[in-house]
C-alpha cells in the first residue's frame, strides 16, 4: 500500500494517479484501501482465499505434513492442485470465476473455464492441460514474437548492468543475482507480463464476466533488487503501461467494466538471517537440538513465483525440496520469507512445548533468545497455544490481547493471525517468525532476498485494494479489510452488484427487423 502511495506521489504511476485524482483538476474515479494480510503473508495462501474462499490450513509458503510424509510448497504443480482441491472441498464452491471466468498468470483456477498459465492444471497431462495455452497463443503472431525476444534480451542486459553496478558500489543488503537469475527476471517482467495482458486484452474482447490475472514482474525485482529500489521503481512504471493498455481496451469492449487493481501481500526490507548472523535457521536449529553444524552455511532457495512459472512453461520437473524426506530424528527445517517452520518428522502428531523440552532442552531456549527471532509459536499441553519471546518471554495466546508480549512490536491484528495460524491442522512443530524493527520496518529473510514476506512484520502485511467508486465501499467507513477471505466476499459482493447478464446479450435489432 505504502509503495504504491509513493509511487503516485512521485508521478510514476500516472495511470494509476489519474484513477485517484491525484492530478490538478482530475475527478477520482477509483478509491485506494490498505488490507490485512493472514500471517503467511505470501500469494499462495493470499490468491487462495481470494480466488476459492479460503486458504484455512496454509501455515505458510512451504509447510511439512506429518500424516502424508510430504512437503507442500505453494508454487509447485501437484501442492496447487491438492490446497485447490481442498479449498473446493470446503466451500463446496467452484470459485469466484465460475460464470464465464478466466484465470491469467494464477497459482489456481477460480473455478474459470478460460485458462491460461495456472499453476494448479499444469501437472495435468494430455488434453487437460491447458495451462501453456496462453503462450502458445502470444507467440504464434511473429510479430508478438518478435518483439517480446527483444524486450527479453533487453531486459537480461539490464539486469546484468543493475547488478554490476549494485557489487561496485558494495550496496548492502544485497544478494547473489546471478546463475539463471537474469533470465528469469526476464521471463517475469516482459514474456509472463506480455502473455498475461495479451490473454487479458483477448477476455476483454470477447466480453468474458470476469477476469482475474497475475502480474508478479514487481515482486520478482524486489525480492532481489528491494520494494523501493530505482530497479522495483522501473517495473511500476512499465506495470501502468500495461493498466493503460488494459483500460483502453476495455473502452472498445462489448460489455462496461469495472477495473480492480490488488496486491496480495507487500514486501518487509532487510538483509538476510544468514547476512546477519553467519548461519541459517537450520544452523541455528540443529545446534539447539544438539546437532552437528556444517561450517558453511547453505542458502535457503527462493520462493518466487516466477521460477514456477519458468518450469511450468518449459516442462521442467518440479525444483525445490523432497516431495516425501526422510522420516528420520533430525528436524525438518523450512523457510517462508521471515517465516520459519520447524518438524520433527518422526514424531507422527504435532508436539507439545513439554515433549520438545523433554527431548532437546536447548532448542526453544535457543531459538527463543536469539537477536535474530522475534517470536516462537508452540503447542503447550497446559495452555494450548503459547507465544515465546526472549528472557523467558511466554504468553498463552488466550493471554495476548492482555499482554502481547513479543508480538508488541508486530502491530494490531498479530494475535488474532497468529491464534488462526494455531488452529490448523498442518501447523508445525515450532512456527519462528524473524525480529521485526518497526522503527524501518525492516524484517530477517530466512531465505536469500532483501525484499521478503511470509510472516508478520512490516508492509509485507499491509497490501492495497484500489477499486472503482462505482462498487460498494469495501468495508464500513472505520472498518479494516483483514485476510484473504473477506477480500473474497468482497470481490464476490462486487460481481453481484454488477447485476444485467452474465453473457453480452446480442446487439438489438433494428426497428426494421423487429417490424418484420
Amino acid at each position: 500500500h505504502d509503495v504504491l502511495c509513493d509511487a503516485v506521489d512521485e508521478q510514476l504511476m500516472p495511470t494509476v494517479a489519474r484513477w485517484l485524482g491525484a492530478g490538478p483538476g482530475q475527478e477520482p474515479s477509483h478509491r485506494l484501501v490498505p488490507w490485512r494480510t493472514d500471517w503467511s503473508s505470501q500469494t499462495g495462501a493470499s490468491q487462495l482465499g481470494i480466488l476459492h474462499g479460503t486458504n484455512h490450513d496454509v501455515p505458510a509458503f512451504r509447510w511439512y505434513e506429518k500424516d502424508t510424509g510430504e512437503v507442500m510448497v505453494c508454487n509447485r504443480p501437484t501442492s496447487a492442485v491438492e490446497l485447490q482441491r481442498r479449498a473446493v472441498a470446503r466451500t463446496r464452491d467452484g470459485g469466484l470465476l465460475t460464470a464465464d471466468g478466466a484465470s491469467r498468470g494464477n497459482l489456481f483456477s477460480g473455478g474459470a473455464g478460460e485458462l491460461a498459465l495456472v499453476l494448479s492444471v499444469s501437472a495435468r497431462r494430455g488434453p487437460g492441460n491447458r495451462s501453456r495455452a496462453g503462450y502458445f497463443a502470444y507467440f504464434s503472431d511473429p510479430a508478438n514474437a518478435v518483439r517480446t525476444a527483444l524486450s527479453f534480451v533487453a531486459e537480461v542486459g539490464r539486469e546484468i548492468g543493475q547488478s554490476l553496478r549494485a557489487r561496485m558500489r558494495r550496496q548492502r543488503p544485497r544478494v547473489s543475482r546471478g546463475g539463471l537469475y537474469p533470465l528469469v527476471r526476464a521471463f517475469a517482467t516482459v514474456v509472463e507480463r506480455d502473455v498475461v495482458v495479451a490473454a487479458v486484452v483477448g477476455d476483454l474482447l470477447a466480453g468474458r464476466t470476469a477476469v482475474y490475472a497475475d502480474l508478479v514482474a514487481y515482486d520478482e525485482v524486489a525480492h532481489h533488487s528491494g520494494p523501493r529500489s530505482r530497479d522495483a521503481a522501473k517495473v511500476l512504471q512499465r506495470l501502468d503501461r500495461s493498466l493503460a493498455l488494459i483500460e483502453k481496451v476495455a473502452e472498445h469492449a462489448p460489455r462496461p467494466y469495472r477495473i480492480v487493481v490488488l496486491s496480495d501481500h507487500g514486501q518487509s526490507p532487510g538483509e538476510t538471517f544468514r547476512a546477519r548472523y553467519g548461519l541459517t535457521l537450520g544452523d541455528l536449529v540443529r545446534a539447539g537440538c544438539g546437532l552437528h553444524v556444517p561450517r558453511r552455511a547453505q542458502g535457503t532457495r527462493s520462493g518466487a513465483e516466477a521460477r514456477a512459472a519458468v518450469r511450468a512453461a518449459l516442462r521442467r520437473p518440479e525444483g525445490g525440496e523432497h516431495h516425501r524426506p526422510a522420516r528420520h530424528s533430525e528436524p525438518i527445517v523450512l523457510a517462508s520469507g521471515n517465516l520459519g517452520l520447524v518438524s520433527f518428522p518422526d514424531v507422527p502428531h504435532r508436539m507439545s512445548r513439554e515433549e520438545l523440552d523433554a527431548r532437546h532442552p536447548g532448542l526453544l531456549p535457543t531459538l527463543a533468545n536469539h537477536p535474530g527471532i522475534g517470536f516462537l509459536l508452540v503447542r503447550s499441553e497446559e495452555h494450548g497455544g503459547l507465544v515465546l519471546g526472549a528472557r523467558g518471554a511466554q504468553i498463552p495466546l488466550d493471554q495476548l490481547d492482555a499482554d502481547p508480549g513479543p508480538l508488541a512490536a508486530f502491530g494490531p491484528g498479530a494475535a488474532d493471525a497468529v491464534r488462526r495460524t494455531h488452529s490448523f491442522p498442518h501447523a508445525p512443530d515450532i512456527m519462528v517468525n524473524s525480529f521485526h524493527d518497526p522503527a524501518d520496518g525492516e524484517v530477517l529473510a530466512f531465505e536469500e532476498q532483501i525484499g521478503s514476506h511470509g510472516g508478520l512484520g512490516g508492509a509485507q502485511t499491509r497490501p492495497f485494494l484500489l477499486s472503482p467508486l462505482v462498487c460498494s465501499p469495501p468495508v464500513e467507513e472505520g472498518g479494516e479489510l483483514v485476510g484473504a477471505e473477506q477480500v473474497h466476499r468482497v470481490l464476490r459482493r462486487w460481481l453481484s452488484e454488477a447485476a444485467g447478464p452474465q453473457v453480452p446479450l446480442a446487439a438489438e435489432a433494428e426497428p426494421e427487423e423487429r417490424a418484420a
